[in-house]
């Protein structure tokens, strides 16, 4: 019986259009590009074509790449059109270069998902390698930006495995953490451990990696010569010490601290990984047979076990640049804020100034949560049952568990008295007449430190709002600020718009949400108040700084409503 070959491999209909498209560019632009080589179909579906670009003449400066007359390069052609082409060199002379991946794969979309057009075709791609040499050679490529540039330019991570948070300081030298499981999809990183459940994690010094890190444990080893003398790499050695003082039937995680080439006094770059569970035992066995420095050669199954990268979230300060710090709520950050009435606006507001970093929250607020105000306010179905401030409080806590929040008495509690003089800030979002007037006193202190702010919204619609500021060493109370402003307001016929503010409500300007058991509120729905307190929040940040006595008005977009935004400082009103 004769053995029949299989079928040879054939280009798709969207790889033979680019062949095509690249063969016409080929003999337009001879002998700048040429196709060195029949295109080779793989079983994988690639089509590989081999190329040469000439490359003589480019500009070249010192610490750039340096070319020869022509360089030879492998263009890969993707099964489907959805992803761009790759570059590759047939060796690894360029390994070390900034967006050079694994020293031979040339990173040509930094962001395929918004740069590369499948309709394109094949110009934009050779346009962009002849950009990348050109760049490459006058050295404008900067090693301090390129992503993952210390460890090959690519990301290390196997699926399934859980994220590694760091948030603590890493130093160059070798030493000892500890992961503790913070979810099953979750560890943290710290310099001590949190419990008794967590696991000693050596930190391993490395030089640069432009190879990267290896998929086995013998491939991580090579990295590390072996000293003069010793038995077993230092590597090794620490992974076993800490095997052994872990529990069996666990994996033994690492975390590798790699030099940036560009910058070697620089915090070094991290990458976390774990050997599995089988593979950490056979290491234990041994390491207790031998000491861990004397372990020697190692048995094939355990050099070749496979090492999973965790994905690592680095959130040390020193490497990371919050999203929003050029922006107005930048300033509270490591505030100590009170917010009074956690309900439509207070909920939102305080959730906005956790994520902008406030360090210290205290919430105040009697009401409880039922289903109905989950239409509106920042609660789950979770919630329901609790009292408000308990519930916001437990809420912010998933959202940043290292800020600092208790709840306090609503006002006019005598314990309130002094926080105007210790807090930073101090947010009335309660639609209390008792709250204000005490907020009336607060701003007559002699001694107080807290910007002291009421935010409120309209009653017909939610897509009002109205913020009233009394800076420190103004002791005007905020109803005369509110009562003033609304003079001016109602006296300015371009802010008519704005008159509801200091109206009573109208007959169906409000509602009653639920039969014979609720006070009238107000019309207004999620979109409605997160958008109305996004806007309030941003106002209240650019005062932050240097605040100015004053009422800010403001009008989501859909109301028409022009001007959109206006401050009445208080020390312009009339008398």
């Amino acid at each position: 019986m004769s053995k029949r070959k299989p079928p040879a491999a054939h280009p798709r209909s969207s790889q033979r259009r680019l062949l095509d498209q690249l063969t016409t560019l080929a003999t337009a632009h001879a002998p700048d590009l040429r196709i060195t080589a029949r295109p080779r179909t793989d079983a994988d579906g690639l089509v590989t074509v081999p190329i040469s670009i000439r490359t003589e003449g480019m500009p070249h400066a010192p610490g750039g790449l340096q070319l020869k007359e022509s360089e030879d390069f492998l263009l890969t052609l993707p099964a489907t059109p959805m992803i761009p082409p790759q570059v590759c060199t047939p060796h690894i002379r360029f390994a070390g270069t900034p967006h050079v991946l694994q020293g031979n794969r040339l990173c040509l979309y930094l962001d395929p998902a918004r740069e590369w057009d499948p309709a394109a075709g094949i110009i934009p791609v050779v346009n962009r390698l002849w950009q990348w040499l050109t760049d490459a050679a006058a050295g404008i490529f900067d090693p301090a930006t390129a992503l993952y540039h210390p460890v090959g330019g690519v990301l290390h991570h196997t699926p399934g495995t859980p994220t590694v948070v760091v948030r603590e300081p890493v130093s160059h030298r070798p030493t000892t953490a500890w992961l503790t499981q913070h979810t099953t999809d979750r560890l943290d990183l710290a310099s001590a451990p949190a419990h008794s459940h967590s696991h000693r994690t050596p930190i391993l010094p490395m030089d640069t990696l432009p190879l990267g890190a290896g998929s086995t444990l013998a491939e991580l080893l090579a990295h590390e010569p072996l000293p003069a003398g010793a038995a077993s790499p230092a590597v090794l050695t620490a992974l076993a010490a800490s095997a052994l003082r872990n529990p069996e039937g666990t994996a033994q995680h690492f975390v590798l601290a790699v030099r940036h080439p560009a910058a070697p006094a620089a915090p070094p770059f991290l990458l976390a990984g774990r050997l599995q569970p089988q593979a950490s035992d056979t290491l234990r066995r041994l390491a207790r047979l031998a000491t861990p420095s004397r372990l020697g050669g190692l048995p094939d199954d355990l050099r070749h076990a496979p090492i999973e990268w965790c994905y690592l979230s680095d959130e040390r300060p020193e490497v990371t640049t919050r999203r929003d710090t050029l922006r107005p709520v930048r300033v509270f950050q490591d505030c100590h804020i009170h917010i009074w009435g956690c309900g439509g606006i207070g909920s939102w507001a305080a959730e906005m100034v956790a994520r902008a970093g406030a360090s210290h929250l205290t919430l105040s607020d009697p009401g409880r949560v039922t289903g109905g105000l989950l239409v509106r306010q920042n609660y789950t179905e979770h919630h329901i049952g609790m009292n408000k401030a308990t519930a916001l409080a437990s809420h912010l806590r998933s959202i940043r568990d290292d800020i600092r929040i208790d709840t306090t008495a609503s006002p006019p509690d005598p314990a309130l008295l002094t926080v105007a003089d210790q807090a930073d800030l101090i947010i009335d979002a309660t639609v209390s007449i008792t709250a204000g007037r005490f907020l009336d006193l607060l701003a007559q202190r002699p001694c107080r430190k807290a910007v002291l702010a009421q935010l409120a919204t309209d009653s017909l619609t939610a897509s009002l709002g109205i913020l009233t500021i009394a800076a420190p060493g103004n002791h005007t109370p905020l109803s005369t600020i509110d009562h003033t402003a609304g003079g001016d307001v109602l006296d300015d016929p371009s802010l008519e718009a704005y008159h509801a503010l200091w109206a009573e409500p109208a007959p169906g300007d409000e509602l009653r949400p639920t039969r014979g058991c609720s006070t009238p509120t107000f019309h207004g729905s999620a979109a409605d108040l997160m958008a109305t307190t996004a806007t309030l929040v941003n106002l209240l940040g650019t005062q932050m700084r240097h605040p100015i006595t004053g009422t800010h008005l403001c009008a989501q977009p859909h109301t028409g409503i022009v001007p959109a935004q206006h401050f009445i400082p208080h020390q312009s009103r009339r008398k």
